[in-house]
């Protein structure tokens, strides 16, 4: 299993970006353009290395859908 090596601030900023996020939007983009909307709002907020990007984008891949159960369950109330 690879691993995705992450900071903690990345990580909260990423998912202060999926809260922040329509929940349609990320409801309606496919895994890849899931990927691209999130990192390039991260990357906006702060420059990435290369392996934090490759990292950040293992890690957004690996989460799709739980980011996508959390859009669903916030569209839902």
């Amino acid at each position: 299993m690879k691993m995705c090596l992450v900071n903690s601030k990345i990580l909260r900023q990423l998912w202060a970006v999926v809260e922040q996020t329509q929940s349609s939007t990320l409801l309606g983009l496919s895994d890849k353009d899931l990927v691209k909307l999130l990192l390039g709002q991260i990357e906006s907020n702060k420059v990435l290395d290369s392996e934090e990007t490759l990292s950040l984008t293992d890690y957004i891949y690996s989460r799709t859908l739980l980011i996508r159960d959390l859009a669903q369950a916030r569209s839902a109330l």
